[in-house]
């Protein structure tokens, strides 16, 4: 047990160790405000190196390079005197206004994958001219319903993506909408989990036909993030992105779904996901029916009253997919499955994770991995689930996340991994990794106004 000693302190910090050398920690108790960070660098931290200088390239440890380059994970975040509390963080995040914050153009294009689904790649600055061909590129991994017109992701992608003259870091950035998102039609049967990674990997085909020569940096939150950390795990040293962001991710699944159904306020929340899931379920409900298992399965869910995310999940997700692992027996089955936990001691990029103790979303936080240097774990001790409101409309998590995105985009030497692509007689852009993967632009895309919130949808979640 670990105790911050300072005058009127209250919070108790519970540490584990799981078979993986993964250490987790629960705030059982709320932290006073403003106070510093807590950082986790593995035992022997992996080394990168420095854009060369006098023609020499400089090696230096990841938490060397953290300690010195990005100063703002050391700095105290003090929430909005009125956002005081985690459920008020993460409800203002929920019905804010956020429409004239951090304003973002995106240029959208349609993307038709080999089993007949749709992703929409939303491209900032819509306008791809402003930006050198080679420029740094953020993938964007939104969260459960959401899209690339969510605040949280617009609070990093208006600033990374303003000219350098602006004060920008004059980066280009993809925002990966799932299928059935943010106005993308759902062209096929199958939908999109919370660990479901050949989607990105399509959608990282098409962006690395288009700017082969750019550094792919990923930014995932909440069950993008997942997605995202399971995606850098399964590819490993082969990652076509070279350093990530995760912040507000659920790394345990099933712990953290179990400690949601053990409250009241925990179902409020499960309620409020399961809501929206729901809309897009029944937004989509006839592509369903092309199908005899999700046909059955959305008649089924589409039946209930007020239905949990867990509720659709184990009467929907668990069983819609014929491709192993799936279909599931049961939701705890698959959520045990699906967390990017226990195979995060696979990842080889640097990477960075930001969660809140007091997030009421994810109960049961992932800290870092004994075994991976290549992770570098960050703890505030409040921000709700993706809050982190410093004032009505300031983050302190966007100081950071640029610092890194700067960092790995611009100041370190990287190897590419070199992608063999090619296109076949239908004019899917195939690559030998993935022979079971292709896609090709599809008409349907333009400009799109990336600052009104989807209706009938609850935002930042």
């Amino acid at each position: 047990m670990l105790r911050f000693k300072k005058p009127n302190d209250e919070v108790q910090v519970q540490e584990t160790k799981t078979a993986l050398g993964v250490t987790h920690a629960k705030f059982v108790r709320r932290q006073r405000p403003g106070k510093t960070p807590k950082l986790h660098f593995a035992p022997e931290p992996a080394h990168v190196f420095l854009q060369p200088e006098n023609g020499e390239k400089v090696s230096i440890s990841l938490q060397e390079l953290v300690q010195s380059r990005c100063q703002s994970l050391y700095s105290k975040f003090r929430p909005a005197p009125w956002l005081f509390n985690a459920h008020l963080q993460t409800l203002y995040s929920v019905l804010g206004d956020f429409s004239k914050t951090d304003q973002v153009q995106y240029q959208r294009r349609l993307v038709r994958l080999l089993d007949g689904g749709t992703l929409g790649l939303d491209f900032v600055p819509a306008n791809p001219s402003t930006v050198r061909d080679d420029a740094p590129i953020i993938v964007v991994q939104h969260g459960l319903t959401g899209g690339s017109h969510e605040p949280y992701i617009r609070a990093v992608l208006a600033p990374a993506c303003s000219p350098v003259e602006q004060g920008g870091l004059g980066y280009r950035a993809v925002v990966v909408n799932f299928r059935g998102c943010s106005g993308v039609p759902l062209t096929s049967p199958k939908f999109y989990t919370a660990a479901q990674t050949d989607d990105l990997r399509q959608g990282l085909m098409y962006i690395s036909k288009l700017y082969p020569k750019a550094p792919l940096l990923g930014l995932g939150f909440s069950i993008g993030g997942n997605v995202l950390a399971r995606y850098l795990a399964e590819e490993g040293v082969n990652s076509l992105i070279c350093s990530a962001c995760i912040l507000g991710c659920p790394w345990d699944i099933k712990t953290n779904n179990d400690c949601l159904l053990r409250s009241k306020l925990g179902r409020f929340y499960l309620r409020g996901m399961g809501d929206n899931v729901m809309t897009l379920i029944r937004r989509h409900h006839k592509t369903f029916l092309d199908d005899p298992t999700t046909a059955k399965a959305a008649h089924t869910v589409l039946q209930l009253k007020k239905p949990t995310l867990t509720d659709f999940d184990h009467i929907f997700t668990c069983y819609v997919s014929d491709t192993p692992p799936f279909p599931f027996p049961d939701v705890h089955e698959y959520y045990t499955w699906a967390g990017s936990h226990k195979v995060a001691d696979q990842i080889r990029v640097p990477c960075l994770t930001i969660n809140a103790a007091d997030d009421p979303v994810v109960q049961h936080v992932q800290m870092s991995s004994g075994q991976n240097g290549h992770i570098v774990s960050v703890l505030t001790a409040m921000g709700g689930h993706l809050g982190w409101f410093k004032s009505k409309r300031k983050r302190w998590t966007t100081k950071p996340v640029l610092e890194w995105m700067h960092l790995f985009g611009t100041e370190l030497v990287r190897d590419p991994v070199e992608l063999s692509l090619s296109t076949d007689d239908a004019g899917y852009l195939r690559a030998p990794r993935w022979p079971n993967l292709g896609c090709k632009e599809v008409p349907g895309g333009g400009l799109l106004d990336g600052n009104r919130p989807e209706s009938q949808l609850l935002q930042g979640l």
